[in-house]
């Protein structure tokens, strides 16, 4: 069985989900500076296309598919125009997604549901619209943006870690699945990347990089067709680290630190 080991991104067709600001920004344009053949996707029609505009004026090539990935039927038209018009898609990246905070004091189990439908949902829209043409050519690749703060529980993040550690488990799970159509599986899990989200966070973020930075680390994982990209490796350390010990230790120290 033959799996894809290296990929390159010189004139493959790559859709990317989120594509308007923050971490999908940073990876259009990475992207397109290796020589990707973008087409982006994101709600914010008049900012997607200021980012594809961006991208042609410095040379590259992108397209405009506005949408919505927590609406299924729209990402299977969107995946339909994007093979008519760019080409077969050879590296899907589902990036959008959002972050709330939750807090006890006002529980609001549909906003936390809300969340999980446009992470996790928005997924698997995204892969169910991409699959059937990768099954078919029996060759793909498939590398969803989660995050370490879906490795273990954190405060105030209980939501959102759900959703992201719901995408890394089906994730994992999935691949076992599909290598055997030569289709590979990349989980994305950034730290604290600087972008309009962690801009709301009112506290100190460890090891926090830049979207440049992010995105060069991501791209350069892709083109090795990595299992997992975890960054920065500082806060992938603490993390994983984290996940060993024993529940009452981690507690405490989570307890002493927030």
């Amino acid at each position: 069985m033959l799996i894809m080991k290296n990929f390159e991104f010189r004139g493959r067709c790559v859709w990317l989900t989120g594509a308007s600001s923050g971490i999908g920004e940073s990876l259009a344009l990475e992207m397109a500076r290796r020589g990707a053949r973008l087409a982006l996707t994101a709600r914010r029609a008049e900012v997607l296309e200021s980012v594809v505009a961006r991208i042609r004026a410095s040379g590259g090539e992108a397209w405009s598919f506005p949408g919505d990935v927590t609406e299924l039927e729209q990402v299977k038209t969107l995946v339909q125009r994007i093979e008519t018009a760019v080409g077969a898609i050879e590296l899907a990246v589902p990036n959008a997604g959002t972050h709330i905070f939750t807090k006890p004091e006002e529980f609001n189990s549909r906003e936390y549901l809300d969340l999980m439908n446009i992470n996790f949902g928005g997924m698997l829209h995204c892969i169910e619209a991409v699959l059937p043409t990768m099954l078919a050519r029996r060759r793909g690749y498939i590398a969803p943006v989660a995050s370490l703060a879906g490795i273990r529980g954190l405060p105030r993040a209980a939501a959102y870690g759900a959703s992201k550690a719901a995408m890394q488990h089906f994730l994992e799970s999935i691949r076992f699945h599909l290598r055997r159509y030569q289709i590979v599986i990349t989980v994305i899990n950034p730290g604290f990347v600087k972008t309009p989200l962690t801009d709301k966070n009112d506290f100190k973020m460890p090891f926090l990089v830049s979207p440049e930075e992010s995105a060069r680390i991501v791209c350069d994982g892709l083109e090795r067709c990595k299992r997992e990209i975890s960054y920065p490796w500082q806060m992938n350390i603490l993390v994983k680290f984290g996940r060993i010990l024993p529940a009452a230790l981690y507690e405490r120290i989570v307890d002493r630190l927030w």
